[in-house]
């Protein structure tokens, strides 16, 4: 008996311990909304979450704990991508999430695919955190070998509300290729389109990822794939309409079987969160996004990781950044883009 009231005590103690440290330090959650299932972005934000979050009671850094802000859980959220992140932002449904810098600058101005719209003015940047590439992907036994092969063909382009829609777009018409009139647009999400490739219900995909994306890698392994290339003269005419594309390209050995370099072009992937966010807790999540245990967490995470640099955190950005991320690369010495 004396034994079961030792344990009541104890247990009664641990819990007042566990409270007394949650009201000391208080618990605030945030949101990081991402992309869909088979895509670069849902892995990358749990990562990142993982990086910046220090839950209350949690190990301290210097312990080999967490090494995040103080009382917060980040937590990374599968989204539709880009266009419903940057949108999901401005409504205060998530507190951040990853959008491509041309959806991005796009969304702020009111240009581009947001012409007419409401110019989306709560938009912040944190960080420029890795390139996603173009990948134009037919199966290795089709007999496509260009991107006007794929006239008249069914073809994965995102989802509606998605990055990957844009950039597939962005492409599609540089070929002279209308959405539903020269090709059957599907509007599904890189494993959905990967599966019906698979079937042969679909000819091909085109989404923009960081590479190597996983529903691809899937592709290559079980049935074989191929990249198709995009020629010099169809890029040049993307950045024209969409200048923060750059010339990039797949490396041979990437993906299983694809022995050779592919030619493609890129785009930055950003970590955007709202103005009405406080500055202190940005800074605070921006100081432990690039802290040394963050660099391991993305060293081992996921292969993109090793492309998240402190270094490019500050290139490609065309909209105002988040004054408690100013402040932080302030001190590092860095100079902020205009």
């Amino acid at each position: 008996m004396k034994f079961n009231k030792t344990l009541i005590a104890g247990a009664a103690l641990a819990t007042a311990m566990i409270f007394g440290v949650a009201q000391a330090q208080e618990m605030k959650f945030f949101k990081i909304a991402s992309g869909s299932a088979g895509g670069t972005y849902f892995p990358m934000a749990g990562i990142l979450a993982t990086a910046v979050s220090n839950p209350p009671g949690s190990r301290p850094c210097a312990k080999r704990g967490s090494c995040g802000v103080p009382g917060l859980v980040a937590i990374a959220m599968s989204a539709n991508g880009s266009v419903a992140n940057v949108n999901s932002i401005q409504s205060g449904a998530v507190d951040s999430g990853f959008a491509q810098s041309d959806v991005t600058y796009w969304a702020y101005t009111g240009s581009g695919v947001f012409a007419g719209k409401p110019p989306l003015k709560k938009l912040r940047v944190m960080a420029n955190l890795f390139p996603e590439h173009i990948h134009v992907v037919v199966r290795k036994d089709s007999p496509f070998k260009k991107i006007t092969d794929l006239k008249g063909k069914r073809i994965g382009i995102g989802l509606q509300a998605s990055g990957a829609k844009v950039g597939a777009v962005l492409i599609l018409e540089a070929h002279g290729m209308k959405e539903n009139v020269d090709y059957q647009a599907e509007y599904l999400n890189s494993s959905q389109s990967i599966d019906r490739m698979r079937d042969g219900q679909l000819e091909a995909m085109i989404t923009v990822t960081g590479y190597p994306q996983s529903a691809i890698s899937e592709l290559a392994s079980m049935v074989g794939a191929r990249l198709l290339p995009i020629s010099q003269e169809k890029a040049d005419a993307v950045k024209k309409v969409a200048p923060f594309y750059y010339d990039e390209k797949i490396p041979a050995g990437v993906y299983e079987g694809i022995g050779t370099d592919t030619k493609t072009i890129a785009v930055g992937a950003q970590w955007l969160v709202s103005a009405d966010t406080n500055a202190d807790l940005i800074y605070g999540i921006t100081k432990a996004l690039w802290n040394k245990n963050s660099r391991k967490l993305l060293d081992r995470g996921h292969a993109k990781g090793k492309a998240v640099r402190l270094e490019t955190a500050l290139d490609a950005i065309g909209i105002p950044m988040h004054p408690g991320a100013a402040k932080f690369y302030k001190e590092k010495g860095m100079k902020l883009p205009n």
